[in-house]
């Protein structure tokens, strides 16, 4: 005899293949009253019929079967600010979030320039426009690593140089052969003066000269090196002669810098990088060095050394606080909120850690010098300091060097320990020289150039772009001659997004109060006479520099 049933969970649950064969069943079996009961207490099926549901899954989007009550996909994004003319540019650089449609890769190379500005575009910085067009862009001291060109002209002039134009832009770098071109140049592929101007501007000069190591950036290039051959690291002897030949080198520069024969140059080591000035450019009449950024260790050496300094940006940052503190103290007095000896007591300047030299006799007075652990003199310049040990290794820990000063920190960089790692991929390898003209052991070097073409954006479809992507440690110089050749190849209009190398950026501070221009005969430096009107200028970006630079008729406007 059979058990009797015990109650249980539901018949769905216990038959799973019942359920299943209902399933198969039931598009045939609408019309059965009783097979719609069955269907009302069997588990819904999810989404649409299967024949409605079911795609092909190796369709594309355009193909695929669409349902004729879809959902109204949302427009595309306009780009902000509603200008017409910025539709291609703007969307380029920062792509919708709503759907995209199917792209076809045309050019070869087209699928490289939406990475690249990917990742040369920064929306962390606010920039700031000018309110109008300028004939010339600020001078920009930082080193930039890559520089993305884009117009509506194709760059095919710059590729491909015959051997002759190659060779003529060398010797037209070494010359310092000063090129001019017209304001147009109707068939750019064709002008040879523009094609060897172009060579002429990529030119730039290196020391020590190791091809299969990154030589820059050095800051941070721990593992670009590592791994590589580094016979050096564990041969002191080898390490003597290779510092020997830069101490060589470095003294070379130094002496075009006084001479007035070499603008500036770069020196760049593991820690910090140097900019040393020729006098009368960036507003200043002296020469100047400037180092980021730096630690308190390195200034106490400096200080030991007798090298008189200055930290720019953190007297001026005391500065503005200490006039804001001012305004707000006149501004509560004017309004009445203090009364009596709060007014009074208002006006005294607050209590500074430069009060406590040291001094515990207060604890003797008490009888409790024996008692109280006293902190050690190191803790105690430690906390005096503690204002400036807070800036190490920030733009704003950036020193200034000037005049003869500059002399004395030559020597110091070429004894100081700290300059060379001793530890780890860099060990034992000679900071980096970078100038813009030929120098005792330095090795000339040119900048890697390409044509990119791809296709951006706009409203109704897409439209052509084309770009020239340039890499390497490039110059202010390598920049300014850049857009000199670009403005009549591209007609007067291109933009132009720039990626920086951070801790350059910082030697844009201001070198000198506001005077009057400064006048030095730079004439044989080696640099085109436009291009050393614009370094002579004061700087005006601080610590930041020009992300955006854009031609518009000749004309320029830039986001920084």
């Amino acid at each position: 005899m059979a058990a009797p049933a015990e109650p249980g969970p539901s018949p769905g649950f216990k038959k799973p293949p019942a359920l299943l064969r209902l399933k198969r069943k039931r598009p045939g079996r609408r019309n059965d009253p009783a097979a719609t009961a069955e269907d009302a207490a069997a588990p819904a099926p999810r989404g649409p019929s299967a024949a409605a549901r079911r795609r092909n899954p190796f369709s594309s989007l355009d193909n695929a079967p669409r349902r004729a009550a879809a959902a109204p996909q949302p427009p595309a994004a306009a780009p902000a600010g509603g200008d017409p003319s910025a539709v291609p540019f703007w969307q380029f650089l920062e792509p919708a979030c709503e759907e995209k449609p199917s792209r076809r890769v045309e050019p070869a190379e087209s699928s490289d320039i939406l990475a690249l500005s990917q990742d040369l575009h920064s929306p962390l910085a606010v920039p700031k426009v000018p309110s109008s067009p300028r004939q010339e862009f600020p001078a920009d001291w930082s080193i930039k690593t890559r520089v993305l060109f884009m117009s509506s002209q194709p760059f095919t002039w710059a590729e491909h140089l015959k051997a002759h134009e190659e060779a003529q832009g060398f010797a037209q770098h070494c010359r310092a052969t000063e090129t001019t071109l017209p304001q147009s140049v109707q068939e750019p592929r064709l002008c040879t003066e523009l094609r060897c101007a172009f060579q002429q501007s990529l030119v730039y000069w290196l020391h020590p000269s190791l091809p299969w190591l990154p030589l820059f950036p050095r800051i941070g290039a721990d593992r670009k090196i590592a791994g590589k051959a580094c016979p050096w690291a564990q041969d002191e002897a080898l390490q003597q002669v290779l510092m020997s030949d830069w101490s060589v080198s470095f003294t070379s520069l130094y002496n075009l810098l006084r001479a007035r024969l070499c603008p500036y140059f770069y020196v760049c080591s593991a820690q910090f990088s140097v900019l040393f000035r020729a006098a009368g450019l960036a507003g200043s009449d002296v020469p100047t060095a400037a180092i980021a950024p730096t630690t308190r260790g390195l200034r106490e050496a400096m200080r030991s050394e007798g090298i008189e300094f200055s930290l720019p940006l953190l007297e001026e940052s005391r500065t503005r606080k200490q006039k804001n503190s001012e305004e707000s103290l006149e501004r509560e007095t004017a309004d009445g909120l203090g009364a009596g000896s709060s007014v009074e007591d208002a006006g005294e300047p607050p209590p500074s850690d430069d009060d406590d030299d040291g001094s515990f006799s207060w604890l003797e007075e008490m009888g409790v010098q024996d008692k109280v652990k006293k902190p050690d003199t190191i803790s105690i310049q430690l906390r005096k300091e503690k204002h400036e040990v807070q800036v190490d290794h920030r733009p704003e820990s950036l020193v200034l060097v000037r005049g003869s000063n500059t002399f004395t920190l030559l020597n110091f960089l070429i004894s100081c320990r700290s300059l060379v790692a001793v530890a780890g991929p860099q060990a034992g390898l000679p900071p980096t020289l970078l100038s813009p003209v030929a120098f005792r052991g330095g090795t000339m070097q040119t900048l890697k150039a390409r044509s990119v073409s791809g296709r951006a954006r706009v409203q109704g479809g897409f439209e052509d772009v084309f770009s020239l992507e340039v890499l390497g440690p490039i110059l202010p110089h390598a920049l300014h001659a850049l857009t000199l050749v670009l403005g009549p190849a591209q007609r007067g209009a291109f933009r132009a997004l720039l990626s920086a190398h951070e801790p350059s950026a910082a030697f844009n501070t201001r070198v000198a109060p506001p005077q009057e221009a400064v006048h030095q005969d730079l004439s044989a430096c080696g640099l085109h006479p436009k291009t050393l009107d614009q370094l002579s200028q004061c700087p005006t970006l601080g610590k930041s520099s020009i992300r955006l630079l854009e031609m518009k008729d000749y004309a320029y406007t830039w986001k920084a």
